[in-house]
């Protein structure tokens, strides 16, 4: 039997979803941990993927100017070699960096919705990626910037985010500490980071929305209205953590971050453990 899902469990759930999405803590994880943890149930692989339509919404709507910049300068450098500059670029370099995620993604969806929400796995991962936004802001040299960005780190930062659907690893966080390791400077690292994710999640997303509806025994099944409530806000919260978190990063290091981690990575082995939650 699958539950039905209450207007509290979706306000809660959308409104973490806005908030973790694009800060490097792993949305997905956060999600997983919290409907056990609140509500005794996975919300579900294809709640978290609709409701993170709301969050790529933030991210069309805080980027515009530079979307819109990146697609018209796409299509013009297609008619005119002359004009193939660092925006018709960045456009190239994201479609080639969304192949992997869609092909991994199509070929593992059962695996993602099933046996990668394990709360084990979660907390592993929580506490081996903090690890590495230590090594990346340790050995991450942080001299390029944007309009230095080759197909190279777009190819490694898209296959970092392939890692980014296992629950606990964070795209956000995959990504950008890819960039770091290829030497981009932190804030650049995060806004190819989040423009890599538009077309991946998007797809993700629009594909959820039948098992949203009918989850089939993966996780609590949730109306049309609650859905779109959630999305929202989601889409509210999302807009506002992506505006912080770039002014976070241009002075402050992923560690605070890999460090908020480690804590609720031992704090969810602990409760584990100790059987206060079940790991599936």
């Amino acid at each position: 039997m699958t539950d039905t899902m209450t207007w509290t469990q979706s306000i809660v759930l959308g409104a973490l979803q806005g908030l973790t999405e694009f800060l490097p803590i792993s949305s997905s994880g956060h999600l997983r941990i919290a409907s056990e943890l609140m509500f005794g149930e996975d919300a579900g692989a294809s709640f978290t993927a609709v409701t993170q339509l709301g969050t790529e919404a933030a991210v069309l709507v805080f980027f515009a100017r530079d979307i819109v910049r990146i697609i018209t300068a796409w299509f013009r450098g297609l008619r005119h070699a002359d004009e193939r500059n660092v925006d018709y670029r960045i456009g190239w370099y994201v479609i080639f960096a969304t192949i992997p995620i869609g092909l991994i993604g199509y070929l593992f969806k059962d695996e993602i919705r099933t046996t990668g929400r394990n709360l084990w796995l979660v907390a592993i991962m929580l506490i081996v990626f903090a690890g590495v936004f230590w090594l990346a802001e340790r050995y991450g040299q942080k001299q390029r910037n944007l309009e230095q960005l080759t197909l190279r780190d777009g190819l490694v930062m898209g296959g970092a985010q392939c890692l980014a659907l296992i629950p606990g690893v964070s795209r956000s966080g995959a990504t950008a500490s890819a960039g770091l390791f290829l030497g981009l400077e932190r804030e650049a690292a995060f806004r190819f980071s989040f423009l890599l994710a538009i077309p991946a999640v998007t797809a993700s997303g629009l594909f959820s929305l039948p098992d949203a509806f009918n989850p089939s025994g993966e996780g609590m099944e949730a109306s049309g209205s609650q859905l779109l409530v959630a999305t929202l806000i989601a889409f509210v919260v999302g807009y506002a953590a992506i505006a912080w978190l770039l002014r976070f990063v241009s002075a402050h290091s992923m560690n605070w971050f890999g460090a908020y981690r480690v804590v609720l990575g031992v704090t969810l082995i602990v409760l584990l453990s100790t059987g206060a939650i079940s790991a599936t």
